[in-house]
């Protein structure tokens, strides 16, 4: 019999033991009145002697994740998920029944207990417990070391078992909740309009993605999980929403990374009569006040290296940026043969057929955006890899767009929303053409959203920022996985 079976028999041996004393191995309500963590704030700096007069009641539950005993009386530490508080088992102070709980207990039960607080000798801020009630039985023990469970495949596979493990991962989560809601309550004091639209999809668009493919048996039709809400949040813009903003799951059918999971976390939010220069200012204010709001401050450290997240942040063309970081002449951003030169030479990957826009992209991606340290916004996108952007008044073959850089990773996109139907169209079926020759993330026709372009749409910016990436720069994690609970993993062998 392996360890892990011989201990799962041990702890069925004392759920029995629990049952013929008349315990329940997994109880009912328990009313908690306290958390460890407002208590020790609230008193965990008071002495011996104040706690001994003002005999302070508390009521608190929670998973047991250190035990000690000796004798007829022993001590625990419960986690709540709010900190960790310990507990004093006496004998002479408990009932009969709840110290045969006290003999049965293994790491990882489940307790709630009633009782005054204390410091003990040594000076432990502690609960003195004269009533104790048993919750639930744990048949699987805690990692060994229960305060470093370490081995990452297993962290994101049993992340319920990462959280009991490592406190810090709890805080990597709380933190990402106050993140979304601080983006939520940004938005909402500006105008914005909270709204919520399909993630099943007929027509898979709002970015350049291979979607996931799904069938409705009584609709009798294929649909596609939502790559972007792009198109139907624009669609609201048209019918007279001025402000409007969804935080919501995109599901795209690529590889995984560090920065990339099948399904995660975007916000996108669309401004009537604004364009993308408002969205640049906007964009500052919100995640250099969010820092503020959850760090305290705007000068962060992430992975060794200091983020200066105060405003205003560097504005740099797309491709001057590319001339700049690689000393090329400009040139080689117009001519294919001096473009797939120039890769070659700096050893960017690139296919000897790829078209002149494809190859100076991918120098971009090689060269340029690992460079992006500190916060860009890179502006002025070409119009083929653009297609749902304005085109610029002084320059058509470019956009009015920017994407925002952190850290050497993009973590938004934003442009002046194209609202002409018939250029619309035109770029439809150019993507859609490129479709055909083979380009799986290339756009389809969608014929109702042209249709409601043509009932017309006022001038319009609109954004996507990545959640999951930024909350990773919040945290100050390397891995998408990190900061995602339950990420997307291989079966399980």
């Amino acid at each position: 019999m392996d360890e892990l079976n011989e201990q799962r028999q041990q702890r069925i041996k004392k759920l029995d033991h629990l049952r013929q004393a008349g315990v329940a191995p997994y109880g009912a309500r328990f009313e908690v009145k306290d958390r460890a963590g407002l208590l020790i704030k609230l008193h965990g700096e008071k002495t011996k002697e104040v706690l001994e007069q003002e005999k302070i009641p508390c009521t608190i539950a929670g998973r047991v994740v250190a035990l000690r005993r000796f004798g007829k009386a022993g001590f625990a530490v419960l986690q709540d998920g709010s900190d960790r508080l310990q507990v004093y088992l006496k004998k002479d102070l408990l009932s009969e029944q709840a110290y045969t709980v006290t003999e049965q207990l293994d790491l990882g039960d489940w307790i709630g207990v009633t009782g005054v607080l204390f410091r003990t000798k040594t000076n432990e801020f502690t609960v003195e417990v004269h009533q104790l009630t048993f919750l639930s039985k744990a048949l699987r023990p805690l990692p060994e070391k229960w305060h470093g469970l370490t081995d990452v495949e297993t962290r994101y596979r049993q992340r319920y078992v990462d959280l009991i493990a490592n406190p810090e991962v709890h805080q990597i989560f709380a933190t990402r909740s106050r993140i979304i809601a601080g983006i939520r309550a940004f938005l909402i004091e500006r105008g914005f309009l909270e709204v919520e639209t399909p993630m099943m999809h007929p027509i898979p668009g709002g970015a350049a993605a291979k979607p996931f493919v799904t069938h409705h048996n009584a609709l009798g039709v294929d649909l596609y999980l939502r790559i972007a809400p792009e198109l139907y949040l624009k669609r609201l813009i048209v019918g007279g929403f001025p402000r409007v903003f969804e935080i919501n799951r995109n599901f795209r059918n690529e590889g995984i990374s560090t920065i990339h999971n099948p399904e995660f976390t975007m916000l996108e939010f669309y401004v009537s009569y604004a364009d993308y220069h408002d969205l640049i200012v906007l964009t500052e204010e919100m995640v250099s006040s969010l820092a503020r709001q959850i760090l305290g401050k705007t000068v962060i450290d992430y992975q060794g290296r200091q983020i200066t997240l105060t405003p205003p942040w560097r504005r740099w063309s797309y491709h001057q940026s590319i001339i700049e970081v690689n000393k090329l002449d400009p040139a080689v951003l117009s001519d294919r043969t001096q473009a797939l030169a120039a890769a070659r030479r700096l050893n960017v990957p690139v296919d000897s057929d790829d078209s002149l826009f494809n190859i100076v992209n991918a120098i971009f991606e090689e060269t340029v955006e690992p460079n992006l340290q500190q916060p860009t916004f890179i502006t002025d996108y070409p119009i083929e890899i653009s297609p749902l952007a304005r085109r610029k008044d002084s320059d058509p073959s470019l956009t009015d767009r920017f994407e925002l850089y952190i850290a050497g990773r993009e973590i938004a996109n934003a442009f002046s929303e194209l609202n002409d139907p018939l250029d619309q169209r035109e770029r439809f079926e150019g993507q859609a053409a490129q479709r055909e020759a083979g380009d799986e993330e290339a756009h389809l026709v969608d014929e109702d959203f042209l249709r409601a372009l043509e009932f017309g749409m006022p001038p319009t910016a609109g954004e996507g920022i990545g959640i999951d990436r930024l909350i990773m720069l919040f945290t100050d994690q390397a891995s998408i996985r990190d900061v995602v609970l339950f990420p997307q993993l291989r079966p399980e062998k």
